[in-house]
């Protein structure tokens, strides 16, 4: 169930980004804010591959737009150039993370040197809101640019 509603929140997000130009990914909510589509997009990459990647799967791997000195990187730095890179890699990193977390126990405890203990299903509904929120913004993002919200086509 919970890797249902995560997949579904996953599969919300890109389809508030669908049919848009990487211009219209790009633009921010409203001034002074530098909430975008594509920064949301950018943001939830670093938080798939930080959960299931370095937690889950012990990868030694930096993120791609947060970095020491540049906490609201995903935000602050999109480049329309880089839209569809930057959404193909939310994709790949969600492919990533169904992988990592497919066959274990929703018990299964990683240990955090800043949070301490985390099990699976702390980290699967964790995702959940974090996609919940963020498709929130997304859809008044969306409705912004071009009136659609939600699942409209």
């Amino acid at each position: 169930m919970l890797d249902g509603f995560l997949d579904w929140y996953r599969t919300s997000l890109l389809r508030r980004c669908s049919g848009l130009t990487a211009e219209q990914l790009a633009e921010r909510s409203v001034p002074p804010s530098s909430l975008s589509l594509l920064g949301i997009v950018r943001h939830l990459t670093d938080v798939e591959r930080t959960y299931f990647r370095r937690r889950w799967g012990g990868e030694d791997i930096a993120d791609y737009y947060t970095a020491p000195g540049r906490p609201d990187g995903a935000f602050d730095d999109v480049d329309p150039a880089h839209a569809q890179r930057d959404l193909d890699r939310l994709v790949a990193e969600q492919d990533v993370a169904r992988r990592a977390a497919a066959g274990l126990s929703l018990d299964q405890v990683f240990t955090s040197e800043r949070w301490g203990e985390m099990s699976l299903r702390w980290t699967l509904t964790h995702l959940i809101g974090e996609y919940a929120e963020h498709c929130g913004q997304a859809d008044l993002i969306r409705e912004r640019i071009d009136g659609k919200t939600g699942w409209e086509p």
